[in-house]
């Protein structure tokens, strides 16, 4: 079977793992749960050198990528949603990126993508490779 041909998706775009079942199922439900959808991608179908980011990036974190910035991790999902049009969504996006709760926001993402491969939605190949 041949791969896909790579992309190179406009931005904005979220750039994640699509091998992984429980990215896939929480991507597609911030698409029909946002007012605003999120253009995105999986990292194996994306052109990875014209949107600047490399295998270790793409393996460890979900990336969101604007024409100014790229946010990964926690950082990521708060971009999202500071960049949506409900004041409440924005406001969260703010709250999430804030010292003292973006330690935490970012300590749950790592949590979560170390055990998303247990975690509903998860397949054995969402497990991160061990380092």
């Amino acid at each position: 079977m041949a791969s896909p041909a790579l992309e190179t998706p406009a931005l904005p775009v979220l750039v994640f793992d699509g091998d992984c079942g429980f990215c896939t199922t929480w991507v597609n439900r911030l698409d029909a749960w946002l007012p605003r959808p999120v253009r995105s991608i999986p990292w194996q179908w994306a052109d990875l050198d014209a949107l600047g980011l490399d295998a270790d990036d793409v393996r460890d974190f979900a990336w969101y990528l604007t024409a100014k910035h790229s946010y990964a991790g926690a950082m990521c999902f708060a971009a999202i949603l500071r960049a949506q049009p409900t004041i409440a969504l924005r406001f969260c996006g703010h709250l999430i990126a804030t010292p003292p709760f973006s330690f935490v926001a970012a300590l749950g993402y790592n949590v979560i993508a170390r055990y998303r491969h247990r975690l509903p939605g998860g397949t054995p190949a969402c497990a991160l490779p061990r380092s």
